[in-house]
């Protein structure tokens, strides 16, 4: 007999009580600000609340609060349903199937060992080269959860297991530890610097655009790769120094990862294959300006030639899983929030906050924006549901004090991935890197609380005069 799926109904009650409190506040809600608007936010703040309590996986909170939109006529039906659309979204979805490719084929394992064979001499250079794949694979690997979880983390404890460094045995200092940790924050840093690297970017993307503030992946990679550059560089050895690893040399590294790539034989024809089509969509994307080629097709034109060449089936596709759910509630809070925008509610925020700003140097407000947008992803478990929640309307508040709105844009766009560097589950990496038991959350907090200042230093600082030398503001 079949049982009945489990859903947490008790994790119901915060979202539905403060969705209804803010409901019924209607009536003495701000002046200048319709009802309608002021119902989308309470729809709006249900869903979020939703997204972060979780008493049903995101995509079917997401599916609740899109009925419940629809349902109470905030939302017209095909004003949502096109929600689904989004191009932007479908470059997400797209770029999933692209990193499945590397993940059946065994490519990115290939890449990691062969970059490991290479650089792996000294553990420092060792924690380099692993985040160096995550350089390689970023672009077209938005989940920063796969690139993170489904790649790195595999080859990381099989490394650090060859070098006697496990929690169970309680030798994780050896060498694990760092490692763990340092793919962790680089994953990050990566993730900063492509559009196409996390779930999130784009949907900043579509939010900016919906601003009249255009994005594209060539502006945000230009913007992100010196700051981005800058922080690979000196984020592993400031956690090479604050926590060292025991073992500082790793001459048997590049045995064993020739023994790892001995097992794996010469390369394949479908990892060939998945190697030409990497670089034809890099090429796509990065010449995107000049061939008129949108990011989205570049994505399909991707997955179009996998299929042709037999490197994905039609069916893995269909069962991979995280596309398809990413597509459900992303087109769900991008829906929200442009009704948000549309309806009023966000240019309403942005200008008391702006008038409540008002007086300040821009560079002053845009560092206050930056420094609240991170702190407050201590409240957050998710990155793409901290930036479905503040984004636009940070966003609106920097324009409306006169920060040049590329820069503003980029900067919330960059920090929507560096404010994982703040807890154990700040975003889909944390928990799995964290909970393979290398790093103690006393000392994740302690290194993710020095390395946030860091990246202010580095984002902010030379980030922002970087942008200002290419004269992007």
């Amino acid at each position: 007999m079949m049982a009945l799926e489990k859903v947490k109904y008790k994790k119901f009650i915060a979202p539905i009580v403060v969705g209804l409190l803010l409901w019924f506040l209607a009536p003495i809600r701000p002046v200048g600000l319709s009802l309608g608007a002021w119902h989308m936010f309470a729809l709006f703040v249900a869903t979020i609340i939703g997204c972060i309590t979780q008493p049903l996986p995101i995509g079917g909170v997401a599916i609740i609060g899109f009925t419940m939109a629809v349902l109470t006529k905030e939302v017209p039906l095909d004003t949502a349903i096109a929600g689904f659309g989004n191009g932007s979204i479908w470059l997400i979805v797209m770029a999933f199937f692209i990193s499945r490719g590397f993940i059946k084929t065994g490519l990115g394992r290939r890449i990691a060992l062969q970059f490991v064979r290479v650089f792996g001499k000294r553990t420092l250079g060792l924690a380099y080269s692993l985040i160096g794949v995550d350089l390689v694979l970023a672009p077209a690997t938005p989940s920063n959860t796969a690139r993170a979880g489904g790649i790195m983390y595999p080859i990381i404890n099989s490394l650090s297991e060859a070098f006697g460094s496990s929690p169970k045995q309680g030798t994780q200092r050896k060498i694990g530890s760092f490692l763990m940790y340092s793919e962790f924050q680089g994953d990050i840093i990566t993730s900063a610097m492509f559009l196409t690297a996390m779930a999130g970017n784009p949907l900043a993307q579509s939010l900016a655009k919906t601003m009249g503030v255009h994005i594209t992946w060539m502006n945000w990679f230009i913007a992100g790769v010196v700051p981005g550059l800058i922080s690979l560089i000196v984020v592993p050895f400031i956690i090479y120094k604050m926590f060292p690893p025991e073992v500082k040399e790793t001459p048997n590294a590049k045995q064993w990862s020739e023994s790892q790539l001995g097992e794996m034989g010469p390369i394949t024809v479908p990892e060939k294959f998945m190697a030409g089509i990497f670089v034809i969509a890099l090429v796509l994307w990065v010449t995107g300006t000049l061939t008129g080629i949108d990011a989205t097709l570049t994505a399909f034109i991707a997955l179009s030639l996998l299929l042709l060449c037999g490197v994905l089936s039609w069916q893995d596709v269909t069962k991979e899983t995280g596309a398809w759910n990413t597509l459900t509630w992303f087109s769900v809070l991008v829906m929200m929030a442009t009704q948000l925008n549309e309806t009023g509610f966000i240019p309403w925020l942005s200008k008391a906050i702006a008038s409540a700003m008002s007086g300040l140097n821009w560079i002053i407000v845009l560092v206050v924006l930056i420094l609240a947008y991170f702190y407050s992803h201590y409240l957050f478990a998710s990155a793409t549901a901290h930036v479905s929640a503040m984004y636009s309307a940070f966003l609106g508040v920097a324009i409306s004090a006169h920060v040049p709105a590329l820069l503003a844009a980029l900067m919330l766009g960059f920090f929507g991935n560096l404010f994982g560097s703040t807890t154990h589950y700040s975003n889909g990496p944390a928990p799995i890197m964290f909970g393979s038991g290398y790093v103690t959350q006393s000392e994740w907090w302690r290194m993710n609380a020095i390395l946030g200042i860091v990246y202010f230093i580095i984002w902010i600082g030379a980030g922002s005069l970087w942008m200002k030398l290419i004269g992007m503001w």
